[in-house]
């Protein structure tokens, strides 16, 4: 076998060494050049090979690069591949190497022709052998025979890698490796692992919350607690309104529609019988003189319904019993198009021992209610809203990518930015929130056991549907809410982003029959259905069949990986830094009489000092953007190369601007301004 001996290009590293080595018989001289530049993480990469085929598996002679004898490799490795006859269009590059792991960010191959084909990488090759395919999307059903193959292959290389396990009962499937285990691809990376292990103990810093620990002392006042934020700047921060206001029935409203759960409200048709709440009760909160049942007619009546916790074990930790109940909340559009409570039960029986609170009960009484109200959307928000509901179901649809989609597939390369980190982020939340040592397990009043009850009525609530925010909003009744800022920025992006999204699926997708042909993607709604726990797809489809039902599905997809957790987790330490605006358990059990709750018992009913403290901590760590945040539409790692995509991109770039130039102009006029959907804001995935 033929080898010949040359330089090799690299900027820092001129006397690397590149040995070729004959293919296939037809290289018998060397004459036409093939130039190839590797760009690389630039670090760690030793020697390796490279051999380029066409599309009907014909092949280059194998190309040896050896690390320079000074020094290391460059992030740009210039190689030339030498042959005595052309190839057809590159679609392979083939890399192998020996027991190293290194980052390929993309390769260039120009042909003796003078054609240029691009090979979007992004991924690290950590095997001794790894396929980079060339950067046009294509469906399945458009390839060659070999190249079929080849996917396939790829396939069922990553099902090996990528296999799914139900970790508690209950949840979600999820990915079957632990942390540790993950494959290199999904991992933080240096950057991100470096700011994440700051930002958890930053605050620590920050608010000195190490003279709370192991501290189980009930706070004396309000005085008391706010010497938390002795350290922390407040003045002009939206946590200082909250520190202020939190006890006023606006500022209690207004975080139904604007805080961080503001999914839970919905416009009250029929006042149901468990909570039994007569005109007679609340006549002198409605101000426009008309009766309770008028006022529920012309839909001036919302509801908020924590059901979902009825019956749940509560939590016992530090040696102490924690409470948990499922109360029920009436609200009223007054005048000022404010949304106020009018009437709380906090239970779903009613009857002597459960009841109905109102706004010109004893002061501690209605605080005291409202206070449960909050600290049952907290477990709600922090379990269901946002762990479930962003976190696990992203992962669910990362598996189903991973499994089913093969890299040169177009939706393959539209999701995986939408997906970044987030199976990193999970395997960190099961240790540090919801493990028996996690945030969770010490400080929130759902027990280990309540928690996978909770999970599997909430998972069994879900459905592709739930997902579509224009679905959901009218679900709730909530379409003509006012001053509801995450339904009017949330329709703004839903519609940025299903635009963005359609336009992709028409470039690829000439017809619907394109898309029921497509095994790949009918095989990924498929194992979604699986992961989502749904096998007979009575909630979610195993199949679609045209272009407008993979659109909406896609646009879901992105919507709740991107903008749906920007809206519920990004404001948690503005608004429940405060405790007891947002207390994560409860000490003392729900009163069943009125007049009997005075500030003592209060006090004694909030968290203690040590869970107080790690709230705040877990709070401020997931309320962190990334320094080099990717915010929604920006896609540094580039795996399209078709112009007609990117010409795409940058519509929905031009889009997202003027949505974010709207939602500023809005909020000049807000006393609270509402930026959690402001694409500027908006990270593409759940990687926090």
């Amino acid at each position: 076998m033929q080898t010949s001996m040359m330089t090799s290009k690299t900027e820092e590293s001129p006397l690397a060494v590149i040995q070729t080595t004959e293919c296939a018989a037809q290289y018998a001289d060397t004459n036409l050049i093939y130039n190839v530049l590797v760009s690389t993480g630039g670090v760690g990469v030793r020697d390796f090979s490279l051999t380029l085929l066409d599309s009907n598996n014909h092949c280059s002679v194998k190309t040896l690069v050896n690390k320079p004898v000074y020094g290391g490799f460059s992030k740009e490795i210039s190689v030339e591949i030498t042959g005595t006859k052309e190839l057809g269009d590159i679609a392979l590059v083939k890399i192998e190497q020996d027991n190293c792991q290194w980052f390929c960010m993309h390769i260039k191959v120009k042909t003796p022709s003078g054609k240029c084909f691009e090979f979007p990488c992004y991924r690290w090759i950590d095997k001794n052998e790894v396929l980079v395919r060339e950067g046009s999307a294509r469906l399945p059903q458009d390839e060659t025979e070999f190249l079929k193959k080849r996917r396939q292959e790829e396939l069922e290389s990553r099902k090996e890698i990528f296999r799914w396990i139900q970790r508690r009962p209950g949840f979600p499937q999820s990915i079957e490796p632990t942390l540790n285990k993950l494959p290199l691809d999904v991992q933080f990376d240096e950057e991100k692992q470096s700011e994440f292990t700051k930002n958890t103990y930053e605050v620590f810093v920050k608010l000195d919350l190490g003279r709370y620990k192991d501290s189980f002392q009930s706070w004396k006042d309000f005085a008391d607690l706010e010497k938390i934020f002795t350290n922390y700047e407040t003045k002009n921060t939206l946590l200082e309104n909250v520190i202020q206001d939190w006890n006023t029935d606006y500022m209690f409203g207004y975080q139904f529609l604007n805080g961080c759960n503001p999914v839970m409200i919905r416009k009250c048709m029929k006042l149901p019988d468990k909570f039994p709440v007569t005109h007679e009760m609340v006549k002198g909160s409605l101000q426009r003189g008309l009766t309770l049942q008028d006022e529920i007619k012309k839909g001036n009546i919302y509801i908020a319904d924590y059901e979902i916790l009825a019956g749940l074990p509560a939590n016992k930790a530090k040696n102490t019993q924690y409470y948990l109940t499922a109360p029920i909340c009436l609200l009223y559009n007054n005048r000022v198009n404010q949304i106020v409570p009018i009437a709380i039960q906090l239970s779903q029986t009613p009857g002597e021992k459960s009841p109905i609170f109102l706004p010109d009960d004893n002061e501690y009484d209605w605080m005291l209610a409202k206070m449960w109200v909050k600290s049952s959307d907290f477990n709600v928000h922090q379990l269901v809203t946002h762990l479930l509901k962003t976190h696990l179901i992203s992962e669910v649809f990362e598996v189903a990518m991973y499994r089913q989609l093969s890299a040169a597939h177009p939706v393959y390369k539209l999701l995986i930015p939408h997906v970044r980190f987030t199976m990193a982020i999970n395997a960190e939340a099961r240790i540090k929130l919801i493990s028996d040592d996690g945030f969770f397990g010490k400080s929130s009043s759902v027990s280990g056991n309540g928690i996978d009850q909770l999970m599997e009525r909430a998972t069994k609530t879900l459905t592709l549907k739930s997902l579509c925010f224009p679905e959901t909003i009218k679900a709730r009744g909530m379409e003509n809410a006012p001053k509801y800022y995450y339904r009017d920025d949330g329709m703004m992006i839903w519609k940025a982003i299903h635009c963005f999204v359609s336009d992709v699926v028409e470039i690829y997708y000439a017809g619907d029959e394109k898309v029921q042909k497509d095994v790949e993607i009918q095989g990924f709604v498929k194992n979604v259905s699986f992961g989502l726990l749904d096998s007979k797809g009575e909630k979610f489809p195993q199949s679609l069949n045209t272009r407008a039902e993979l659109t909406e599905y896609l646009t879901a997809v992105i919507f709740n990986a991107s903008a749906q957790h920007a809206a519920v987790n990004f404001g948690q330490f503005e608004w429940d830094a405060w405790i007891p605006n947002s207390p994560s358990t409860m000490r003392k059990p729900p009163p069943i009489k009125k007049g009997e709750v005075d500030l003592k018992y209060f006090m004694e009913s909030l968290p203690d000092r040590d869970s107080s403290s790690g709230a705040l901590g877990t709070t401020w760590a997931l309320s962190r953007f990334q320094k080099n945040e990717r915010y929604l539409g920006m896609y540094p790692d580039m795996r399209f190369t078709e112009p007609a995509v990117k010409e795409a991109i940058k519509k929905f770039h031009k889009k997202l601007n003027e949505v974010t130039d709207s939602i500023k102009r809005r909020n000049e006029g807000l006393t609270m301004e509402y930026c959690y959907l402001s694409p500027n804001k908006i990270p593409n995935s759940v990687a926090i």
